[in-house]
């Protein structure tokens, strides 16, 4: 395995042309090249078997990829000395239930080398700021799925890390919950710390994520800010205050539809928007409003899977970059 060293930028993670490959047949990773800028918050999203446990493994050196090149917090990938830096909240964590929250805590502290006089005043921080502090002394038996994913964070956050990576860290975890933990994150990120996200919750990414690439069929199909990927009119809806049945022929010979009341057009094109406007407004119409309806990371995600697979390929939008297979 190549671990060449890239040239020292100011990512935090500059992963090169990783592969994996388990067994003979089944690739994990076909050649995955990201960037996750310092002091920002990233989010990885795909769906299920696109690589994204995988390559988030071999980023913390848990899996030893086939191939690849790059480095994570300035060391070559692979290199655990750089671990120390990191904290990490893996998807299913589990601590033992006669420990207290605090027991758990102090234990984690202790394994990244958090200085005895530090420990205690780590575990009271951290547990106050996940929220988590009336449970200190409560046996983790006695936890919720959200508690325990507090917990977690909490976790992953003793050693003071310069960058965490969170698998799934709002899973199971309530509405109110949520909303700190995303605070948490912007104060992360505010303080210089970088936060790398895997997350199938695309709203919640959406909230909080600088940039974000989409892992499909183990390739990179999109990567950039959430502006870059979201900023793309998906179709414009005009509200109407009329019958437009009369003007069904000519509204779908400029490729719109008609539906529920209103007209709908696909894509982002100008010309044959007010092309439609003049139609309708020559019927005699009356026009309510004319709203463009954005992508979301679910409008991304869908059209990239679609792709991946050959449905669609040919209605991506325009400024959406397809990644080169």
């Amino acid at each position: 395995m190549d671990l060449a060293v890239t040239e020292m930028t100011n990512w935090a993670v500059d992963l090169i042309d990783v592969r994996k490959t388990y067994g003979r047949r089944i690739q994990a990773l076909g050649g995955v090249s990201i960037q996750v800028g310092r002091g920002e918050i990233f989010g990885l999203l795909g769906p299920n078997g696109a690589g994204k446990t995988t390559l988030v493994k071999i980023m913390m050196s848990v899996v030893r990829p086939d191939s690849a090149y790059g480095t994570v917090l300035g060391r070559p990938i692979g290199h655990r000395g750089k671990l120390a830096r990191i904290g990490y909240l893996p998807e299913s964590h589990r601590f033992p239930g006669y420990l207290t929250g605090a027991q758990v805590l102090d234990f984690y502290a202790a394994l990244a080398k958090v200085p005895r006089q530090k420990r205690a005043a780590n575990v009271e921080k951290w547990l106050h700021r996940v929220g988590m502090t009336q449970w200190a002394s409560t046996r983790i038996r006695k936890y919720s799925k959200g508690m325990m994913q507090r917990l977690g964070l909490a976790q992953a956050l003793m050693n003071d890390p310069e960058m965490v990576v969170l698998d799934e860290p709002t899973d199971g975890v309530d509405p109110v919950g949520r909303r700190s933990i995303r605070e948490l994150l912007i104060e992360l990120k505010r303080a210089g710390t970088t936060v790398f996200l895997n997350s199938h919750m695309l709203s919640e990414l959406e909230m909080v994520c600088d940039r974000v690439a989409i892992l499909v069929g183990g390739m990179v199909a999109r990567q950039g800010t959430l502006k870059e990927l979201t900023d793309h009119t998906l179709e414009y809806q005009i509200r109407c205050g009329g019958d437009v049945a009369a003007l069904t022929e000519k509204i779908q010979g400029l490729g719109g539809r008609c539906e529920d009341g209103a007209v709908i057009l696909a894509g982002h094109d100008p010309q044959k928007l007010n092309a439609l406007i003049d139609v309708l407004r020559a019927g005699n119409v009356l026009i309510d409003s004319v709203e463009p309806r954005r992508f979301s990371l679910e409008d991304i995600l869908v059209e990239a899977m679609g792709a991946e697979t050959g449905a669609g390929a040919a209605a991506a939008p325009i400024g959406i970059a397809r990644h080169a297979t």
